[in-house]
């Protein structure tokens, strides 16, 4: 396993108190120059009765060396005051200039670096002020790392990764933050946290008496609003009577109405939202000016969306599913930031790949530049896997300090919470987008760390025709499929988990300053395996939005095919849709925001707590409905959902970690305008 739980007694956490071993002190008791180890660089994957011998020594390999830069835990601190509404310099944010004038890695440090390197028989193929980016033989790697790289076994494929835990030299140690790459990553990969309504989605639906139907429609059909059409056929199901047919996939309008946005005023206008994904789309401007323009929106104007891509540079397609297998989620991400904020500036930065290295850059060309207010990532991954392929801690401090570099420049980061629930192995079993080498329930990756905003996901039911904000409940379905003979539900009820918003208590992370007080003792406490941590943990997600896959949006995409829209679900969709509502907010405001967490927790009372709908109304039965995608390819193809079943996280009064603080309201929006 990767090191251990890191300790943290405030919104701060010291990187290099997560990375470093202490250097040794001179009998003298003065400190004197030390070589560094790099904590997890040796993973526990690559076991002794696994070892296979060393790789070749003309074998090349590829790493990146980290810049701790001039005063990490500095950073850190003035991160932590910026951020905090309460303390004299909150909102005292710094151009990146400034940042890189008093915390980034120094010329001399980056030259001591690729010294360094190039004297151990390294090539330097290209450095920042963040990083170093080095390759050579095995036989150089041992020379400049003080390990070479071996073979190892593992579920009978070959992986590579240094003997040992790397040094670095006494002359660089205070330079360098962490090492990556000297291992390879296997199959676990970060994957974007969206799923399609399998079939397409109900979008459309012919018009009806309000009655209920005594038979299943072979034609499409959804509701306007919920309980708009309700249906008394089909087998039984979770409760006795009619049963609604599902709300038609929404459009931004509705969302914007449900959450308080049309009343107040607000669109985004001067404020800039950056969406970061892997690869691009071909034809993203044009699908996202089609799908605006067809439900009554603007496309953007010119200037308005930009995009940097290269993909000269692109790589690892086949691991990653490539462009096209990215192209839904950006287009998701980008239709709803111009849909809650259709006056905001949106740039999308497409990652070269779906590595941790190549989206950790995507962020930092934002940041560095300052090219927006608030980051959406709709990505994610578990942190622990069952071949312990788990994100290092040189992981960790790399995007730690992108992070509070974010925050020091008033730029918030956020990150959608997953959609396998706790993923647990039980969850995997049956979960539409879980990762199957889950050792045990455990929070995700990065939407864990405390410096990101984790962007849980609900159910949104909207009310009448009107569209008026109805209820919402944790985002947690089972789901059933209509028999051949039309006469049960396969699974028969109740089916086992399907979908559901990510959570829970982190066993990597303590509890950072913002959230005591706030997040209950218990839950903080107990870690989710059900044992017990005697430090307070952190805990996730922090605030949710509209993301089930059966209360699922619209998404308007072509990317090389005819253009057509469908439903799709997911905590892919509630991370743009609170990253726009935050550009509506910096609007109220006139004023950037930046790391919305210490705000969010300071006045929860602005947000509206959502309590599971089933425990809220005492009911036997769980809240569910009909999606009925009439008949596709001769067979009639119907769905039985069921509401608010999000594995062991539960929506309760209060924070909790299905929902976190809960959904974002009017009076959200109207209290930036007061400060």
């Amino acid at each position: 396993m990767r090191a251990a739980v890191v300790a943290a007694a405030s919104l701060a956490l010291a990187s290099g108190s997560l990375l470093i071993a202490a250097p040794s002190q001179a009998a003298s008791g003065a400190a004197a120059p030390a070589a560094k180890t790099i904590a997890d660089s040796h993973p526990a994957w690559a076991t002794a009765s696994g070892d296979a011998g060393a790789v070749a020594a003309s074998t090349e390999i590829t790493g990146t060396v980290y810049l701790a830069g001039q005063d990490p835990a500095g950073l850190a601190a003035y991160a932590t005051a910026v951020s905090d509404p309460a303390g004299a310099a909150y909102g005292r944010f710094l151009t990146p200039a400034q940042y890189q004038a008093r915390f980034g890695a120094t010329a001399a440090q980056v030259k001591a670096v690729t010294a360094w390197a190039q004297g151990a028989g390294l090539t330097v193929l290209g450095s920042t002020t963040h990083a170093v980016t080095v390759r050579g033989t095995n036989a150089a790697i041992t020379k400049a790392f003080g390990t070479g790289i071996h073979n190892y076994r593992v579920s009978g494929k070959l992986r590579h990764a240094p003997a040992r835990d790397v040094t670095v030299p006494a002359s660089v140690a205070s330079a360098v933050l962490g090492v990556t790459g000297l291992s390879s990553a296997g199959d676990n990969v970060v994957r974007p946290d969206y799923v399609r309504t399998n079939d397409g989605g109900p979008t459309t639906t012919p018009a009806g008496s309000g009655k209920p139907t005594d038979q299943l429609p072979t034609t499409a059909t959804c509701s306007d609003y919920w309980g708009q059409k309700t249906t008394t056929a089909g087998p039984a199901g979770y409760a006795k009577g009619a049963v609604p047919f599902d709300q038609c996939s929404f459009y931004p309008s509705q969302l914007r109405k449900a959450y308080g946005i049309t009343a107040s005023g607000l669109t985004g206008k001067g404020a800039t939202v950056a969406i970061v994904d892997a690869y691009a789309s071909s034809t993203m401007l044009a699908d996202a000016n089609q799908y605006a323009t067809a439900h009554g929106d603007k496309a953007f104007r010119p200037g308005q969306y930009r995009e940097i891509v290269d993909p000269s540079q692109w790589q690892d397609q086949d691991l990653c599913g490539g462009p096209e297998g990215w192209a839904p989620e950006e287009a998701l991400d980008v239709e709803m930031a111009h849909g809650l904020a259709p006056d905001a500036n949106v740039v999308y930065v497409g990652a070269n790949s779906c590595n941790d290295d190549d989206l950790l850059g995507a962020i930092t060309t934002i940041v560095d530049g300052h090219l927006a207010d608030v980051i959406s990532n709709s990505w994610g991954e578990i942190m622990h896997t069952t071949d312990n392929a788990d994100v290092s801690a040189s992981e960790i401090a790399a995007y730690e300090q992108v992070f509070q570099q974010a925050a020091a420049e008033g730029i918030g980061v956020g990150f959608s919470a997953g959609d396998c629930g706790d993923s647990s192995p039980t969850a995997a079993a049956t979960g539409a987008n879980c990762q199957k080498d889950t050792p045990r329930a455990q929070a995700n990756w990065p939407d864990s760390d405390p410096w990101v905003t984790s962007v849980g996901g609900t159910a949104l039911g909207i009310s009448s025709k009107s569209g008026t904000y109805g209820f919402e409940t944790d985002m947690g379905t089972l789901r059933s499929n209509l028999s051949a003979d039309g006469t049960s539900w396969v699974p028969s009820v109740p089916a086992p988990f399907y979908f559901g918003g990510g959570g829970g208590t982190s066993e990597d992370f303590a509890q950072p300053a913002y959230q005591r007080g706030a997040v209950p003792s218990a839950l903080a406490h107990t870690l989710m395996t059900g044992a017990h941590s005697r430090t307070a943990q952190r805990v996730t997600p922090d605030v949710s939005m509209n993301g089930d896959l059966y209360t699922s949006v619209l998404v308007g995409i072509s990317d090389g095919d005819d253009y057509s829209e469908g439903g799709y679900g997911g905590t892919s969709v509630s991370s743009p849709e609170f990253a726009a509502l935050q550009a509506d907010a910096i609007q109220a405001r006139h004023h950037a925001i930046g790391f919305a967490n210490p705000v969010l927790y300071a006045h929860p009372d602005l947000l509206r707590d959502v309590v599971d709908e089933n425990a809220a109304h005492h009911a036997t039965t769980p809240l569910s409905s009909i999606v009925d995608f009439g008949e596709i390819n001769g067979a009639l193809t119907v769905r039985l959902v069921a509401f608010g079943q999000d594995t062991s996280l539960n929506a309760v009064r209060g924070y909790d970690n299905a929902t976190g603080l809960g959904t974002p309201t009017l009076a959200y929006l109207r209290s930036f305008g007061n400060r």
